[in-house]
């Protein structure tokens, strides 16, 4: 069996860049998916609440990702806070609270993305 070895790269501005269009685009994927639902709909359906999951857990990993310089820059975005949620829901998957999912994604994610949007076109 062969080992696939990944090279570390060396965090740069375009990675950042990188980074923050990743988090713009799942964060917008997430608020899209989740559209008109209303709450006992993420409830009841698996796929959706699997979805989410894996979108904010993406959002958290690119933040995870953001240079300590470019954190800085931006103190507008909760990075720890972020990336925290990530850590919730990767390592406390038998434990996801989907009430927590539910409002991180109707009431965090639209001021994160007017952020990251501002922020992807000043660049």
């Amino acid at each position: 069996m062969k080992y696939c070895r990944r090279r570390r790269r060396n965090m740069s501005k375009h990675d950042d860049q990188v980074s923050l269009k990743d988090m713009l685009s799942h964060a917008r994927e997430a608020v899209d998916l989740l559209g008109g639902s209303i709450r006992e709909e993420l409830a009841a359906n698996r796929v959706l609440q699997l979805a989410l999951t894996q979108l904010v857990e993406i959002i958290g990993e690119a933040a995870n990702r953001m240079s300590q310089p470019t954190q800085s820059r931006h103190p507008e975005i909760p990075w720890l806070q972020i990336i925290g949620m990530r850590n919730r829901l990767v390592h406390g998957y038998d434990v996801i609270d989907f009430d927590l999912l539910w409002d991180t994604i109707t009431t965090d994610l639209p001021p994160l993305i007017d952020a990251l949007q501002e922020i992807v076109e000043d660049a």
